[in-house]
């Protein structure tokens, strides 16, 4: 048995709830403690029983006696005056409870999109097509000279001295004007294709 407050307060949930109706609402949903009458034309009832007053202000409420509270809510439409498209957009968020699922993006994207900037590559321009390296392989240390020689060889480093001589000699069927009908339109690469050869070919970095 809870003994009694030394200083007279009773902090007891019923207590509260007794010297403050306020707002009490019996099991059928009425106030009991309302004093106003129903709002419906004619009625004279006590207005016990709330009603939002329109689709587009649910806080504010018409108050109404049983009968007549009964007959507001059969006619109550909340999307009475909204379109076919606004009906379809509020069932497609009260499917997640009116919380859309976020897009997700990594943190590095976000901050590139505060500025302005939906893809990073945006800031490189035509550089960031160009291709860094055409697929060759880091997998050996070599000189920077001879690292480019394997770029435009297109070979790898993996590879051995007879597999670069092939690429070469591909390479050398493709661009030579006496190996390709006598077109002259590639031979600032083929120059290219002949240095490449020429530091690879004596490297001790090959066998």
């Amino acid at each position: 048995m809870p003994k009694p407050d030394p200083f007279g307060f009773d902090m007891s949930v019923k207590s509260a709830k007794k010297n403050n109706p306020r707002g009490r609402r019996g099991m059928s949903g009425a106030q009991e403690t309302s004093v106003r009458v129903c709002e419906h034309d004619g009625c004279e009832e006590a207005g016990k029983y709330r009603a939002p007053r329109a689709p587009d202000v649910l806080d504010e409420y018409k108050w109404f006696c049983k009968d007549h509270v009964r007959e507001y809510n059969l006619k109550w439409n909340f999307f009475d005056g909204t379109t076919e498209a606004e009906i379809n957009a509020q069932m497609s968020k009260d499917k997640v409870w009116e919380r859309e699922t976020k897009k997700f993006t990594d943190p590095e994207a976000r901050a590139w999109a505060r500025l302005g900037i939906e893809d990073p590559h945006q800031v490189l321009g035509a550089n960031a097509t160009q291709n860094p390296g055409k697929g060759v392989s880091g997998t050996r240390r070599l000189p920077p000279t001879e690292r480019r020689a394997i770029e435009i060889l297109e070979a790898k480093d993996s590879w051995s001295k007879a597999d670069v001589r092939k690429a070469y000699k591909k390479l050398i069927k493709v661009l030579h004007p006496d190996m390709n009908g006598g077109d002259r339109s590639q031979e600032e690469q083929l120059q290219e294709v002949v240095w490449a050869w020429d530091q690879l070919k004596d490297s001790r970095n090959f066998k």
